[in-house]
């Protein structure tokens, strides 16, 4: 397929590779020149504005920051066209942002009303698993647009879940985020405890992982180095999933926990340590990084 790829960063950019090693005609672009630059070092075909990479194609994939910049791109303005416009009809529209279920939902509407067709599917698995094209998807749209869109995103990922209507891939997201936010605090919080204990490092993780503390958060994302040398921990937590951007969808699913009504108090109380944690070096840094933060704060 004629594929127009937008928002070529840490995660976009090798997500278009793998659309391009499968066979596809790719078309990138990016806002950012460096970003642009650096596709091409990579071999992937770039322009310099985002309309002219939609024109012709039968797909269009966006990585953006926030759900306003998804709406704003889909509806453009008076003095510039917007994607949905540029589009030729019934083109596929496939979000892979990480935004507000609200947002993926009236980014649909617009879609529908333009007559393109779409589907919000929203990643888990970082830059490691876009590398390597083992990322999940999380998809919301109707039976035969997500049937359109599963072809290319098995080409980027290893599983993709259809989870029903539109903006319920990004539903899914933010309970999946909240559930790992969670989860690394809590495997942290044993590692600094078994430190303190005199329990290796090693010991403790050949426990837990064959145990009922099993989770991702210590089997892939270790927060010590060592036991999981692909982890974060053994290049001292440069990110795979930065801190910045786990604060920013605990904010989301701060939001879905008020609009829900939800008595979601781990979840909340793990927004409140992020939040801290991305107000300083954690922004930059992988959130599994959370372990010297609790180190620092613990008498």
């Amino acid at each position: 397929m004629r594929i127009a790829f937008l928002g070529l960063g840490h995660m976009g950019l090798p997500m278009a590779l793998n659309l391009q090693r499968a066979g596809h005609d790719v078309t990138g672009f990016d806002v950012f020149t460096g970003a642009r630059e650096a596709a091409d070092a990579a071999g992937l075909t770039t322009v310099g504005k985002a309309t002219d990479a939609v024109a012709g194609a039968e797909a269009v994939i966006t990585m953006f920051q926030s759900g306003q910049q998804v709406i704003d791109a889909y509806r453009g303005s008076a003095d510039d066209p917007g994607l949905l416009e540029a589009a030729a009809s019934g083109t596929l529209f496939i979000d892979s942002s990480t935004i507000a279920v609200d947002d993926a939902r009236a980014a649909h509407a617009l879609a529908e009303a333009a007559g393109q067709r779409s589907v919000d599917a929203p990643v888990s698995g970082g830059v490691v698993g876009a590398e390597n094209a083992t990322l999940a998807f999380m998809v919301g749209g109707s039976d035969d647009d997500f049937a359109a869109a599963q072809p290319l995103l098995e080409s980027m990922g290893r599983r993709v879940v259809h989870c029903g209507g539109a903006g319920l891939g990004q539903a899914a997201k933010v309970c999946n985020n909240m559930i790992l936010a969670v989860s690394q605090i809590a495997v942290a919080e044993a590692f600094v405890v078994g430190e303190r204990l005199g329990l290796e490092h090693q010991a403790l993780f050949d426990v837990v992982s064959n145990a009922s503390g099993q989770c991702w958060a210590i089997t892939v994302n270790c927060p010590v180095p060592g036991p999981v040398p692909t982890s974060p921990a053994n290049r001292d937590f440069q990110p795979g999933f930065a801190g910045a951007l786990m604060n920013k969808d605990l904010g989301l699913a701060e939001q879905a926990v008020a609009l829900t009504g939800v008595d979601a108090r781990m979840g909340m109380l793990a927004r409140e340590i992020y939040a801290r944690f991305a107000e300083g070096p954690g922004a930059g840094q992988d959130f599994s990084g959370i372990i010297n933060t609790i180190r620092g704060e613990s008498a």
